[in-house]
């Protein structure tokens, strides 16, 4: 890690879901002290709204987030990528912390569903933080 603050990159497939409320977490919990992205390898027209539901009841907003195409320059500018499910669509570099979280897709799945997914984001959230602090 460099001595600026780190960058965390966050990948699926759509952008729609896992990576929007891991990314969602990592903002609200790491405030200004890490830099958040995340995009998807065949990104949605617009987030998830079972995702964006089940932030706000953590009171977490992430109905101004948009999915973005993961491009290679924001896996170059990135310290850590987590990817979740977009396979090998996502370019590697060396010297790259990678990780992979494997992580149910909320895509068509109710609230109930996505409850649980969004829990264990939370945690992994949550481990990530800390190893960065």
């Amino acid at each position: 890690m460099t001595t600026t603050k780190p960058t965390v990159l966050f990948v699926c497939v759509h952008n729609a879901g896992r990576s929007q409320m891991a990314a969602g977490y990592l903002q609200h919990l790491g405030g200004d002290r890490i830099e958040v992205l995340s995009a998807g390898s065949q990104p949605a027209d617009q987030i998830n709204p079972v995702a964006v539901e089940a932030m706000r009841e953590e009171g977490i907003d992430i109905t101004t987030a948009q999915p973005k195409v993961l491009t290679t320059e924001a896996v170059q500018d990135s310290d850590v990528v987590i990817t979740m499910g977009c396979g090998d669509a996502c370019p590697y570099f060396p010297g790259k912390r990678y990780e992979d979280w494997k992580l149910d897709d909320p895509a068509g799945q109710g609230i109930e569903s996505v409850r649980p997914i969004r829990d264990e984001i939370k945690k992994r959230v949550e481990a990530l933080l800390s190893e960065l602090a």
